[in-house]
């Protein structure tokens, strides 16, 4: 009897050390490529045993056959004669079971390439589905990884164990830059397989993104004593973020923002200077208004829940700070809250009030208001008391900049 053990290191190398997939998958795998062959080489495994030793890539198939006395063998897969036994071990008599062990050998080359084969498709097959579970499980979970190729539309990111994620230019802040080997952080957003391939997208705009970062940075959400009520993002440029506390001794924008901010720096540096509001949700929606348009100081608001409307009413120096750059402020105040906000000036004050140059910082650049500053102009109603002509003489400013900025200035009180 041949007991040349066959090796499988020789021809499945790559086996031996699987990506993602556990002992008993790798051993069933094996066994069910080899019964295959069996099948396709005698019609029936029904009589083999085949043993895998996935730790040092041995495996052995042993063949057993009824010992049949001459002329009564009916299916020679099963049985074999005596004539035909006692060449091969004479100590054998009729109704014995005769064992033998198969060598890969002998089912030729091109059986054993074609086998080859069938095993890389089923462990490819099997890591794809292994990944898309891991994966799936883990949508809303910060990963990091490391870019690996950046094209127009998505930048192609590796995790620790060489999977592929991928962030769309979409699911990207604005100011992200990412080149090859720059490590990145991202949540899972979606995972889907498509054509038997896992694609996972992942995403840094989400405004999940920010929730994990609040929960890694600041232990009383983690811990649960602090909850995020709603967040709401325009991503790069700002975000609001709603929380809430059911223990009375802990205030919580105070745990959130941190001692001098320490806590809520590293996430605005994370997100590329995206402005945080964090702001104390109530249930008292005209509070909670009235907070959501914070940096502005509101005089007073009308509301009409049938059609979710706010009428917010300020004085003239807080409308810019409400609207915000871009009218961010309010477009997420809106969306913060559900309520369409609307924003007036408080009436029969506009004739003798002034405005801040610095209230215009959102508009105006700062570079730009310090030149004015320069000679003595330090509201709106000072600059427009100077001609265009006296401005450009006095400053170093473009006369398109400053007919610009009395554009602006005008458009304050009209």
């Amino acid at each position: 009897m041949s007991t040349t053990t066959i090796n499988l290191i020789d021809s499945f190398q790559e086996f031996k050390d699987f990506k993602n997939i556990d002992r008993p998958t790798v051993i069933s795998v094996l066994e069910e490529v080899f019964r295959s062959m069996l099948r396709k080489k005698y019609g029936t495994d029904e009589n083999c045993d085949v043993i895998v030793n996935p730790d040092n890539g041995d495996l052995e198939i042993w063949r057993t056959r009824k010992v049949m006395e001459d002329g009564f063998s009916e299916d020679d897969d099963l049985e074999i004669e005596l004539a035909e036994v006692s060449k091969l071990d004479s100590t054998l008599e009729v109704g014995d079971d005769y064992i033998e062990q198969i060598t890969l050998e002998s089912f030729g080359r091109r059986a054993i390439l074609a086998a080859r084969q069938t095993l890389v498709s089923k462990v490819l097959e099997l890591e794809k589905d292994e990944i898309f579970k891991k994966y799936k499980d883990r949508v809303g979970e910060i990963v990091t990884g490391e870019v690996y190729q950046v094209w127009k539309k998505e930048t192609l990111v590796l995790d620790d164990e060489g999977n592929e994620l991928l962030m769309p230019k979409t699911e990207q802040i604005p100011a992200d830059y990412f080149k090859k080997g720059d490590s990145v952080r991202a949540v899972i957003s979606k995972v889907e397989m498509i054509n038997a391939n896992p694609k996972i997208i992942i995403s840094r705009t989400a405004p999940e993104f920010l929730q994990r970062l609040f929960e890694q940075e600041v232990p009383e959400i983690f811990d649960g004593l602090i909850t995020i009520k709603k967040i709401v993002r325009e991503p790069g440029e700002r975000a609001k973020v709603a929380v809430e506390s059911y223990d009375d001794r802990i205030d919580p924008v105070g745990a959130c923002v941190g001692m001098k901010g320490s806590r809520i720096h590293g996430i605005v540096r994370e997100l590329k200077n995206e402005n945080i509001d964090v702001i104390n949700f109530t249930n008292n929606i005209s509070l909670y208004i009235t907070r959501a348009l914070s940096p502005a100081k509101i005089t007073s608001i009308k509301l009409d829940d049938e059609t979710k409307h706010a009428s917010v009413y300020l004085k003239p120096d807080q409308v810019s700070l409400a609207i915000g750059r871009g009218g961010h402020n309010i477009k997420l105040a809106g969306k913060l809250t559900g309520y369409e906000i609307d924003v007036y000036r408080e009436a029969g004050e506009e004739s003798d009030e002034d405005v801040d140059l610095e209230e215009f910082s959102d508009e105006i650049d700062s570079w730009i208001i310090d030149e004015l500053k320069a000679i003595g102009c330090d509201t709106a109603k000072s600059v427009l008391a100077l001609t265009v002509e006296d401005l450009v003489k006095r400053t170093d400013l473009e006369e398109e900049t400053i007919k610009e900025v009395v554009q602006i200035l005008k458009s304050e009180f009209e």
